[in-house]
């Protein structure tokens, strides 16, 4: 079998060479991949150094770059891990031999467990946890993290998976298109530490932060439509039910409605409380509809 690793980078001069380093240690017979995302330091020069193969990406984000390494790599299995040294690669030689033995179509490194006290800041913590939630409650899983970079992937779910998002929120829409597929998705705890001394995090807080629950709203939203628009015409009902008690026991005590704006918002959001339920079941079935012919598809390949 052939195993390459793949390694986004944008300005990971201090640790590139760590991590190819480890990784030539641990699996030797596999090549080496550094996707350079237009970085302004020595990572793409000391990539080179270290033996890896590099590849520009020009369109700045992790998720295009991702996008560009399953695009142009063909392999048998497929290692994904960022090149800021904080993944404890010891035994990705079991992780690699789950997916090997088809036991897994992707096994995750697993950061939540075992991790030195500065490895993650408080709101980065926090907004993985609340992910995690999300996505377990969607999609009726039992995952414990979401957003690990390290990943160890088979060419078939590689190749059948089309990605669109294009920065930090990747890691996520890579998970929730494994649950919603039907892939075999298993866990593999590693240790993770912090950054060495002069290496700087490329995830912004809250940008980064909205990006991935806007990736998960999206997504929720195509792949569970019959929940989502169900929650929302919910929401409308409670309020036209409420803004029409007012002019309901207004009318029965007067015989006279006087607060007419009130009843045409109580009307209004009946209406479209009522259309969201109907969009919600139309789209629930173009989905299994679509769903079935995927499944087809991947499967007649």
């Amino acid at each position: 079998m052939k195993i390459v690793i793949l390694i986004p980078c944008f300005n990971e001069e201090l640790t590139i060479e760590r991590v190819i380093g480890d990784f030539k240690a641990k699996l030797s017979e596999a090549q080496i991949y550094v996707f350079d995302n237009n970085s302004t330091d020595q990572t793409a020069q000391k990539a080179a150094t270290a033996g890896a193969i590099v590849i520009k990406e020009k369109r700045q984000g992790k998720g295009y770059v991702v996008q560009a390494m399953f695009k142009k790599i063909d392999a048998d299995i497929y290692i994904m891990n960022d090149g800021d040294d904080t993944y404890d690669i010891s035994e990705i030689a079991l992780m690699v031999e789950q997916v090997k033995n088809d036991h897994a179509d992707m096994v995750v490194g697993s950061r939540l467990k075992n991790y030195t006290n500065k490895a993650f800041r408080p709101l980065h913590y926090f907004g993985n946890k609340l992910i995690r939630f999300i996505v377990n409650r969607l999609f009726n899983a039992n995952l414990t993290d979401i957003m690990s970079g390290l990943r160890v992937m088979n060419r078939n779910f590689v190749k059948n998976i089309n990605l669109s998002s294009a920065g930090f929120d990747v890691e996520t829409e890579l998970t929730i298109k494994a649950l919603k597929y039907g892939y075999i998705l298993k866990e593999h705890y590693v240790k993770y530490k912090e950054r060495p001394a002069g290496s700087f995090s490329k995830l912004n807080t809250y940008r980064d932060g909205v990006l991935v629950l806007k990736t998960i709203a999206t997504i929720f939203k195509d792949y569970r439509p019959m929940l989502f628009f169900s929650i929302i015409s919910a929401v409308l009902v409670l309020l036209s039910l409420s803004s029409g008690m007012v002019v309901i026991t207004e009318y029965v005590e007067t015989r006279y409605i006087r607060r007419v704006p009130l009843a045409i918002f109580a009307t209004g959001t009946m209406i479209l409380a009522m259309l969201s339920f109907i969009t919600g079941i139309v789209l629930d079935s173009v989905n299994r509809r679509f769903t079935e012919l995927y499944t087809f598809i991947r499967d007649k390949h």
